[in-house]
């Protein structure tokens, strides 16, 4: 994989599609159906796709494409932004400057480089001269015998390793992003001493494109008049693998605009709110998910916590707090995660409904997977 990018980003090489091998076989055909590559190459070599009938060859990638990643489709299906070199080493340079990372400072890379996070690892190593660490799971044990002096992770990965009595100080930083970032996690890692970079970005941007609230160098973040956060720059993807309505669609002149909600301060610094498509309606109320997700998760007794709506006759939607209990033997009570989302939230943006699970549930990206906790609200629902 690091050999291929290294080729696709010189010019040397042909364009990649990263995909998972682990994915079930169906999705992988649905993918390879869906983008289109030319050939396909596994660990037993590489095969060239037939795509029998007239006028059935897809067209190629423009020569400037370097890498074609499928997004995380945590809400619906996916689609593959197309990033180009020149946006791909723009996103790393400036991510290096940031964090005040030295040539020959290695990488540990436990995110999957199926996914634009992963990618963003690799592409850093090879800046940086020095190959990565590759750990399929990140444990305690494989941070602190990586000697690497840089990693990315997303929230469950950090709060495992903090379960786990990790030493991170080892570690010159963090760069945490891909999904929402609860407070106490962010407070409880910095408390060990390692400096973590909170990181807001997705496929169509490189990755993380704003770091702690302040867009890198080159970019700039504005809220439009819907609140819809959009993004300009050098890291922007060149459009998406045979859907060009969309690509449009996406684009306003030199901007992209996200499906993420938000405000920037007069200083410039982005605050994410959640994102416009995980909007519950109810009762008439509109109420972002991620933000009351944010107010459950500092309850006492929650260890993580999502919240999605429950399709409900009389309300539209019920606000359905989604909990995993720090305590399996003593989980938190509805009534005590009302009573304290009600001390922060309007009323209607309180829970009415709580599920309580083991562990949620997850994308190979790391993202909370949404379809999946809906399904899970409304299977409750339908047994109360």
């Amino acid at each position: 994989m690091l050999e291929a990018l290294a080729s696709a980003l010189d010019g040397t090489g042909p364009a990649i599609l990263p995909l998972d091998p682990a994915l079930p076989r169906d999705r992988l055909d649905g993918l390879l159906e869906a983008f289109a590559p030319a050939t396909v190459e596994t660990a037993d070599g590489t095969t060239r796709l037939a795509r029998p009938g007239p006028g059935a060859a897809a067209p190629g990638v423009r020569p400037e494409v370097a890498v074609v990643v499928a997004t995380s489709g945590s809400t619906g299906r996916p689609k593959a932004a197309e990033l180009s070199a020149a946006a791909l080493l723009a996103s790393a340079r400036a991510s290096l400057r940031r964090i005040g990372a030295r040539g020959g400072e290695r990488w540990l890379c436990c995110l999957p480089t199926s996914h634009v996070a992963g990618i963003g690892v690799l592409v850093r190593s090879l800046l940086a001269g020095v190959p990565p660490v590759v750990s399929d799971r990140v444990t305690a044990q494989a941070v602190s015998a990586a000697g690497c002096a840089y990693t990315s992770l997303v929230p469950t990965q950090l709060r495992r390793l903090l379960d786990a009595g990790a030493d991170l100080t080892a570690l010159r930083a963090i760069l945490l992003g891909g999904a929402a970032i609860p407070a106490d996690l962010l407070a409880a890692a910095r408390a060990t001493g390692v400096t973590v970079v909170t990181t807001y970005g997705m496929s169509e941007t490189c990755g993380g494109c704003v770091y702690d609230g302040v867009p890198l160098d080159g970019v700039s973040v504005q809220a439009g008049r819907d609140d819809r956060i959009r993004i300009a720059g050098p890291v922007l993807f060149s459009g998406y693998r045979l859907r060009p309505q969309e690509f449009a669609s996406a684009r306003d002149g030199r901007w992209f605009i996200t499906s993420d909600l938000g405000s920037v301060s007069a200083s410039g610094r982005l605050t994410v709110r959640g994102r416009a498509d995980d909007m519950i309606i109810t009762g008439g109320e509109n109420v972002v998910a991620d933000e009351v997700a944010a107010v459950v998760g500092t309850c006492p007794g929650v260890r993580e916590a999502a919240v999605v709506g429950r399709p409900d006759p009389e309300w539209g939607e019920i606000v359905t707090a989604m909990v995993v209990p720090a305590d399996p033997a003593a989980p938190p009570a509805l009534a005590a995660i009302r009573g304290h989302a009600g001390r922060r939230l309007p009323a209607h943006a309180v829970p009415r409904a709580l599920v309580l699970l083991p562990r949620l549930p997850l994308l190979p990206s790391g993202k909370p997977d949404l379809q999946r906790l809906r399904d899970r609200a409304a299977q409750a629902g339908n047994q109360s």
